[in-house]
């Protein structure tokens, strides 16, 4: 199966599920995830109209970034990985969308660092809906106090949240993970009426995440197969 006919298979099932949801398929945003991907596959994608990539690991994005926007300027990159304050360097500037802020203190030197370049970043707030050890995020709670914290920042613009369901064989077990986070956005909406896309849904289970509201899908497997070795 090519990269183009599993795209249209993806397009096709998010035109079910955003239909359930009472919405278009161009109301939710589809994000290549690329990572340990070869770049003769990310290329086939992009030439396939995949017009957003995902990235996890900030050196991998760098090379990505440098390599591909050279001919494909028009990629909307997204960081949708764990970042380390001393790899922000590597991201900062060249992405549309950061999907995983999940500390006060990495908002903070993202914060500074985007001041000192004289620019904005867009972010969301990756929570751990399941409460799963082997996730990142942070709870609703400490969501609650970065939102409140980042009212200082002049740099960073909080879009959102993004969450990851655990895995589950029926993905319909899925979906109350994704619902908790809806219904979070929308207790908080007139406070933060900002922050109002929801990073949902993966390869496995992103139509139970639209029906549930997700304005962004992170697909990897089902448009580009299986990834090659992490090497860094």
């Amino acid at each position: 199966m090519s990269i183009y006919n599993n795209l249209e298979l993806v397009k096709s099932k998010l035109a079910v599920s955003s239909g359930k949801s009472g919405r278009k398929p161009e109301e939710i945003t589809l994000v290549g995830v690329s990572k340990r991907i070869s770049y003769e596959l990310i290329i086939e994608g992009i030439q396939s109209g995949l017009m957003n990539l995902g990235e996890n690991y900030a050196q991998e994005f760098r090379d990505k970034y440098e390599i591909l926007n050279i001919d494909y300027g028009k990629i909307i990159w997204h960081f949708i990985g764990h970042l380390q304050k001393n790899k922000i360097k590597y991201v900062i500037g060249k992405t549309t969308l950061f999907h995983s802020l999940n500390s006060v203190s990495l908002a903070e030197e993202i914060d500074k660092r985007a001041g000192q370049l004289g620019i904005s970043v867009n972010m969301l707030i990756e929570i751990n809906t399941s409460g799963e050890e082997s996730k990142t995020g942070i709870t609703f709670e400490e969501s609650d106090k970065l939102l409140e914290k980042a009212k200082q920042f002049k740099n960073i613009n909080i879009n959102g949240f993004m969450t990851m369901a655990p895995y589950f064989e029926d993905t319909e077990n899925a979906r109350p993970y994704f619902r908790k986070l809806k219904e979070y956005r929308d207790n908080i909406s007139s406070e933060y009426p900002n922050a109002k896309e929801l990073s949902m849904g993966m390869s496995g289970d992103f139509d139970i995440a639209v029906e549930e509201g997700s304005t962004i899908i992170r697909v990897g497997t089902a448009i580009f197969g299986p990834r090659y070795k992490k090497d860094y």
